[in-house]
């Protein structure tokens, strides 16, 4: 008789996905050929029904994937409640134009969104000046740790308690310590900077760790450049949260806030109200999305 659980996966490696039910353990599963038909493909973070194969040697089919809450491109993964973005305070050197890349991502999704700031303990007055500065007027919560001191580690456990969250950003942040210091049996491999001034990538693959009970990390393979969601150059305004309050009272309906009259955000941008960091960003994302268009 076979017998039928669900249970989250938490990693998917060459065609392989590793089921945890909880009570019962780790499964090792593949996917059964409707999934192919259909062309869905099981993503990390996903709950799915497996039937049972071999109780012992703990192998599995995957035969259904219940309702996501959501699902993300890159990383792929599902059922996220939360995105913590990690950078670096000190090195390697925050990369604004990245960052605000990865917040629009996030906001796309509607993923609520908590920027970290890891290795504060390295960090000068300069370099947290440079970071306040950027994000002022926003409403982004950041957050700012240490794994090497355990600086704002137990305030991060508090905030993802309950949640599955994401844990993104460039390599070489320290995202890994940090899975380590909030969840020690992961034994994550760590690394440190290139010689270039870029971080080694340590994590490979997008991988679950359960924090507690109800409360899971999803650890993602570090990245130092990423593309923008194709949302059109006369959208991205919208997913900046100090724009959105202004929209709509510019001059001009179809106002793109870049060189036309009359504009609210340039106006809040001259008073301060709004960084020139992110305003600058997203000026060079209108004109990426028209680079793009063009070829």
């Amino acid at each position: 008789m076979i017998m039928t659980f669900t249970g989250k996966i938490i990693k998917g490696i060459a065609g392989f996905y590793y089921v945890d039910i909880r009570d019962k353990g780790l499964y090792e599963c593949k996917a059964k050929g409707l999934f192919r038909k259909e062309g869905i493909k099981p993503l990390v973070g996903d709950n799915a029904v497996i039937d049972i194969i071999d109780e012992d040697k703990k192998t599995g089919n995957i035969v259904d994937i219940t309702e996501r809450k959501n699902s993300v491109i890159r990383p792929a993964c599902a059922n996220i409640d939360s995105a913590v973005i990690v950078m670096s305070a000190s090195k390697p050197k925050f990369k604004p134009l990245l960052m605000d890349k990865i917040l629009i991502f996030f906001e796309y999704y509607g993923i609520d969104t908590l920027i970290c700031f890891n290795k504060v303990d390295d960090a000068s007055k300069e370099d947290l000046d440079a970071i306040e500065s950027h994000f002022a007027h926003t409403g982004y919560d950041i957050l700012y740790t240490s794994a090497k001191t355990g600086t704002g580690v137990d305030e991060l456990k508090k905030i993802l308690k309950g949640k599955t969250s994401i844990l993104t950003g460039p390599s070489g942040v320290g995202k890994s310590s940090l899975i380590n210091g909030i969840f020690p049996h992961a034994d994550m491999e760590t690394g440190g900077m290139s010689k270039i001034g870029r971080g080694k990538h340590t994590t490979r693959h997008s991988e679950i760790f359960e924090v507690d009970r109800d409360t899971y990390i999803l650890d993602t393979p570090g990245f130092t450049s990423m593309d923008l969601p194709d949302i059109g150059k006369e959208n991205i305004a919208a997913y900046f949260p100090e724009f959105v309050r202004l929209l709509g009272k510019c001059r001009f309906d179809s106002c793109i806030h870049i060189g036309e009259p009359g504009c609210a955000v340039k106006e809040a941008l001259a008073k301060g109200d709004i960084s020139r960091g992110r305003y600058d960003s997203y000026v060079r994302f209108c004109e990426d999305t028209d680079r793009k268009k063009r070829y």
